[in-house]
């Protein structure tokens, strides 16, 4: 093999960047228009952990004994309900969740061995997972689709 020769350098030294590092967001959204309440019963807070901070990388953040989980754009406050009888609800009305790829939420939920429901939309290629996270509160996963 022939030697590369390498053009000489022009003596620039690079400077470290001393500006305070922003975390990066998290890999999930809510399909929301603000911050989303939703209801758990008193001591679902570790599987609510594994649900939201371990399956789909949400940020969990500490407010004044509230459970509050960040995703990029708004945030999940739990609202704690005392009681032991499962919560009651009117209706399937899911949280949608944006995942950057659907085929790894449902090899996730797979895994973890939680049941979930693949839900084909209006549109054609518009499928979701449709599943319950540890409180029963129905979620809906999406995926996130770039349009060029």
């Amino acid at each position: 093999m022939d030697r590369i020769d390498l053009e000489e350098s022009t003596g620039i030294v690079p400077v470290a960047d001393l500006r305070r590092r922003m975390d990066e967001p998290p890999p999930v959204r809510l399909i929301a228009i603000d911050d989303v309440k939703l209801l758990t019963l008193p001591g679902k807070f570790a599987e609510l952990d594994r649900f939201y901070l371990d399956l789909w990388q949400f940020d969990r953040e500490s407010s004044a004994g509230q459970l509050v989980y960040r995703a990029e754009n708004f945030r999940i406050r739990f609202q704690v309900i005392t009681g032991q009888r499962p919560i009651e609800r009117d209706g399937v009305r899911p949280l949608g969740i944006e995942v950057r790829s659907l085929r790894d939420a449902e090899l996730k939920l797979a895994n973890a061995r939680i049941d979930y429901t693949r839900e084909r939309g209006l549109l054609p290629g518009q499928i979701s997972l449709l599943t319950q996270d540890p409180a029963g509160n129905w979620i809906e996963l999406f995926e996130s689709v770039l349009i060029a």
